[in-house]
């Protein structure tokens, strides 16, 4: 199945369904920040990720109780697939240099990856 991109008001709603993992509109909007947006702004958003194939619903009577279909963890690989193929020629080398040229990372987070790596050498495939 091919994962679409979400809006930011999509990935919003997302983040708070897979923090709940099941919840009622007036739940998803209690989890986000002030301004509130409207109930029948986040109820319209929520039913785009249901035709997207994001979110199903279990049906209480009028009201419905939404879940995520994909994991935040499929959604994570498919949007960093995307920048790496779109901003570094699918190249992880040429990203992470971009985020040390930008000092978004220190040494201490070189460090980590570096530890990282080195564990994954190690592992037994």
């Amino acid at each position: 199945m091919e994962i679409k991109d979400l809006t930011k008001a999509e990935e919003q709603i997302m983040q708070v369904l897979w923090q709940l993992e099941k919840a009622f509109v007036k739940e998803v909007i209690g989890q986000l920040p002030v301004p509130k947006p409207a109930y029948n702004t986040v109820s319209t958003i929520i039913r785009i990720l249901e035709t997207k194939g994001f979110i199903g619903h279990e049906a209480f009577g009028k009201a419905h109780q939404y879940y995520p279909l994909i994991s935040k963890e499929e959604y994570k690989r498919h949007a960093t697939e995307k920048l790496l193929g779109n901003y570094f020629e699918n190249s992880v080398e040429s990203m992470f240099s971009f985020f040390v040229k930008e000092e978004k990372l220190d040494l201490s987070d070189v460090d980590e990856i570096l530890k990282m790596i080195n564990k994954i050498k190690r592992s037994p495939k």
